[in-house]
Order: C-alpha cells, then sequence, then structure tokens
C-alpha cells in the first residue's frame, strides 16, 4: 500500500488500477469495480497472457481500449498505459494485470519544448516507425516521411542526411529499451554546419593565438639568451681593436654569465700585463739611455784628459786651472742628480764648458757662437744632447780644415713641429756625397753602427743621439745631416716642447 500511495507523488501518473482474470478490480480514481465484458477479449490483455513477462507501453492512440475497462474517462487528457501482469507468487500463475495511466504531457512537453539547434525538432515513433508524439510546432511538411523514418530505425546509430523542402536536414534515431519507442531528432544541416564553422573558427583563432604566444615565447628566450652573445661578441671586437676598457655587463648566473666575468677577468690580466710590459720597456729604454751616455762620457774624457796632460807638459798652469774648473763644472751638470732632461740653458751652459775646454786646446782653429731664442731657455731638452754634435763638427769638420773654423749654434721654435730645433752648423771641410749617404743610412738603421776607424765620419756620436732622441721622444725626432763636400756640414736637431 505505501508504494501504491507513492507512486501518486508524480503529477503525471494519473489513475492506477489492478484487475483480475474475473474484471473484478480496484482502481484509485473508481475504486472497487466489475466489468460487464471478457477481460481477454482485449488484444492486450491477451498479448500478456502469452507474454507475463513483457510490459506494455500503449500510446494514446491505442490506450482508450484500456482506460474504458473501468468506464472511467478522462477529460481533455490523451493518456499513455503501461500494463503489466501480475502473478501468484508460489506458481507463477497470472492472476491479473495492473495498469498505470500516465498523461502524455511528459512525452509531448519535451517535443514541444526541447529544441536541436534553433529550428530542429524531436517526435516520438513506435517500433514499426509509426509516429506517436509529434511537437505541435512544426508542420507535416516539415516532418521526414515514413520511408525516411523506416530507413533511420534500421540503422539508429548513423544519421541520415536527407532533403525535404530543398533544404538538408540531419536525422537520427535513438531506441528506448524500456519503452520500445524510438526518440528521433530533425536538424537543419547548415545549423550543424554553422556550429561546426563556429568551433572551426574557434580552433583557427585558437592556433593563431597558439602561434602567437610561440612566436613571442621564441623571440623573448631568444633575446634572453642571443642579447647576452652578442654584447659579449661586440665586446670581445672592441678589445681585439685595442680597447681593453671594455667590460661585459654581467647578468644573471647562467653559462653566458660566466662567459662574461672570465671575459671580463682576461681583459683585466691582459690590461696589467700590458701595463707591465710598458714599465719593463721604459725601464729597458732608461737603461739603454744610460748605457749610451757612458759610452758619450769616456769617449770625451779620453780627449779632454789629453789635453789636460798636454798643458800641464807645457807647464800652462792658469789653462790647466780653467781647463779643470770648465771640466769640473761640465761633469756637474752631466750628472744633473740622476736626471736624463735639463732644461735648455743648463744644455747650452754644459755646451759652453766643452767649447772652453775645446778651445783651450784648438784656439788656433776653433772659434764658436751660440744663438738661442730666449723664449726656450726653459724648454726640456734631453741631457747631453748638443756636445756630441758639436764635437763631431770640430773633429770631423774644423780640425781638417786649414785655417780656423767657426761653429754656429741656433735655437729656434718650429710651431709645425710642435717644438723647437737646434742647429749646429760649422763652415769645415764637409762630406762627401758618398759618405753623406752613407752616414744617412746609417741613421736610419735601428741597429747601433759598432765604431771602427774613419768608415763614416762623425757616424757614432751622431747615431748615439739620433737613437736617444727617438727612444726617448718618438720617431718623429731625431737629427738631420746636410753637408756639401769643401763647404760645411749642417745638423738640425728636432724636439718637442714637452717629454715624449
Amino acid at each position: 500500500m505505501s508504494s501504491y500511495r507513492q507512486t501518486y507523488q508524480y503529477n503525471n501518473v494519473l489513475n492506477i488500477t489492478m484487475i483480475n482474470l474475473y474484471g473484478r478490480g480496484i482502481s484509485e480514481r473508481k475504486g472497487v469495480f466489475q466489468l460487464d465484458t471478457n477481460l481477454l477479449h482485449n488484444s492486450h490483455f491477451d498479448y500478456l497472457i502469452k507474454n507475463p513477462e513483457t510490459i506494455l507501453n500503449i500510446p494514446p492512440d491505442d490506450a482508450s481500449s484500456i482506460t474504458s475497462l473501468d468506464g472511467f474517462q478522462y477529460k481533455k487528457r490523451n493518456i499513455i498505459s503501461i500494463v503489466s501482469t501480475v502473478k501468484q507468487r508460489v506458481t507463477h500463475e497470472v492472476i491479473g494485470f495492473i495498469i498505470i495511466d500516465v498523461d502524455d504531457r511528459v512525452v509531448t512537453d519535451f517535443c514541444d519544448n526541447v529544441t536541436v539547434g534553433k529550428t530542429g525538432f524531436f517526435f516520438v515513433a513506435d517500433d514499426t516507425g509509426k509516429p506517436i508524439f509529434n511537437p505541435s510546432r512544426v508542420s507535416p511538411d516539415k516532418r521526414p516521411n515514413q520511408e525516411e523514418i523506416n530507413s533511420i530505425i534500421r540503422n539508429p546509430s548513423t544519421g541520415t542526411i536527407d532533403i525535404t523542402n530543398g533544404k538538408p536536414y540531419f536525422i537520427l534515431s535513438v531506441p528506448s529499451h524500456s519503452t520500445g519507442w524510438n526518440i528521433i531528432g530533425v536538424v537543419p544541416l547548415q545549423e550543424i554546419v554553422q556550429e561546426a564553422n563556429s568551433i572551426r573558427k574557434l580552433i583557427i583563432v585558437s592556433v593563431l593565438l597558439s602561434i602567437l604566444f610561440a612566436i613571442t615565447l621564441h623571440f623573448f628566450v631568444s633575446t634572453r639568451l642571443t642579447r647576452p652573445v652578442r654584447i659579449l661578441k661586440n665586446k670581445m671586437q672592441l678589445a681585439a681593436s685595442g680597447y681593453l676598457e671594455a667590460k661585459v655587463p654581467l647578468e644573471g648566473t647562467d653559462e653566458i654569465a660566466d662567459l662574461g666575468h672570465s671575459f671580463n677577468t682576461m681583459i683585466g690580466k691582459i690590461r696589467d700585463l700590458l701595463n707591465q710590459s710598458i714599465k719593463e720597456q721604459q725601464e729597458i729604454k732608461k737603461s739603454e739611455l744610460r748605457a749610451l751616455q757612458a759610452q758619450i762620457n769616456p769617449h770625451f774624457l779620453y780627449n779632454t784628459l789629453d789635453s789636460i796632460l798636454w798643458l800641464a807638459q807645457s807647464e800652462k798652469k792658469e789653462q790647466v786651472v780653467q781647463l779643470v774648473m770648465a771640466l769640473s763644472k761640465l761633469f756637474r751638470i752631466s750628472l744633473s742628480k740622476g736626471r736624463d732632461v735639463i732644461s735648455l740653458e743648463m744644455e747650452i751652459e754644459h755646451l759652453q764648458s766643452y767649447l772652453t775646454i775645446q778651445q783651450i786646446r784648438y784656439r788656433d782653429i776653433l772659434d764658436y757662437d751660440i744663438d738661442v731664442d730666449p723664449t726656450l731657455m726653459n724648454m726640456p731638452i734631453l741631457k747631453m744632447t748638443l756636445q756630441p754634435i758639436v764635437e763631431n763638427a770640430l773633429y770631423h769638420g774644423l780640425k781638417n780644415k786649414r785655417g780656423k773654423g767657426m761653429i754656429h749654434i741656433i735655437g729656434r721654435p718650429d710651431d709645425d713641429l710642435q717644438g723647437f730645433t737646434m742647429i749646429v752648423k760649422d763652415n769645415g771641410k764637409g762630406i762627401s756625397e758618398e759618405r753623406l749617404q752613407q752616414l744617412q743610412a746609417a741613421l736610419m738603421d735601428p741597429h747601433f753602427p759598432e765604431k771602427t776607424g774613419n768608415e763614416v765620419s762623425g757616424g757614432f756620436g751622431l747615431h748615439n743621439v739620433h737613437r736617444r732622441l727617438r727612444l726617448y721622444y718618438g720617431e718623429s725626432y731625431g737629427v738631420q745631416v746636410e753637408s756639401i763636400d769643401g763647404e760645411g756640414t749642417v745638423v738640425t736637431i728636432r724636439l718637442p716642447n714637452e717629454r715624449g
């Protein structure tokens, strides 16, 4: 009884009837009743007697033959009758039937309200293909014909495309295992394609966005990877061109950053080694300069001591004293407290001491004058630059000439050189063209010539001064020789305004 009452909780159940084989029954609507006709004359009941395990779902057109048995009629309602047998519990013999009347709106509302797409619809057909429920909003000419329905029922798992009223439709059937009916859906093919087009557009847009994202990610990753490499490459090119201040900015902790750190360390070590090499070269040049000066000093000292010896033997005491004082002054300036560069004024004073010494010895052949621009007196000059040139003019120019000779020492600014020039000019014997070419070639030779006799007159002293000047000031400075055989020699010394 509880199950019986619970059935009425569903609004679509209109009535439940139980009836035995003799026509006596009971229903919710009418109560206890007795049929006047033989129950088994009804084809549905006769079928159930023969097939007691079957449950019949009788559509509205046939359900009236069932609902009229209890004499109760439903007003303005179509009924779906569900009929099943009632069997004896022990023998399982059929002793009656149970009939449940359901309002067909449970199906018609589905057909009327549920759509496929925008205009598609559903309808229900029985197992023979006969339509049972059709949507009221769809006119008969838009529904599939019987042949099309039969075709789709025979192949329920696959859809069929049919053209109705000139428009293609997609039809699909799904059988119900509980009722044996077929639920058939009909939708215009254009709507399906339209949804497919929307999906395709969505897929295309998604693919394009994915490609755009992939390209953006590629450029981002490439930039993060290649930008440090390009910076490292540019810094290496700068370093290769000689710019050793190039440094790679260190960002991150990856392998490129490690390379940048190693590059910076390498450049730093190269700078240190280069500075060390420069210092070593400077020390080498200074040592070489001192060695060259050491070659000059004994050479001059030998000649001076020879003069002192000659005067002493001649008992010329005043001249010996004058010579010794000049020699003392000369060596005091030569030492210059260890400095390599002195003022031009001190160099002229040194030269005057030297010429004083030489005039005592060669008073019959030597005369000189010094004409130096006063503005040049404070200019720096490598010490013992003028003395070897004047010595060459005396020994290789005036000494080999008959009569008294003259040495002019001239100093003038030189704007083109951005420095000044010192000229030592004599009117001595001069140099032959062949020997002059040999002397000029010797000055161009970076190797110091060996002093062997008189092969090239004055070559040793000139090359000595020339090499010292070029080592100290650079390739733009040094000594230039011009001479005319029998007329004299002019030696030009090019010097900068400042120390090189």
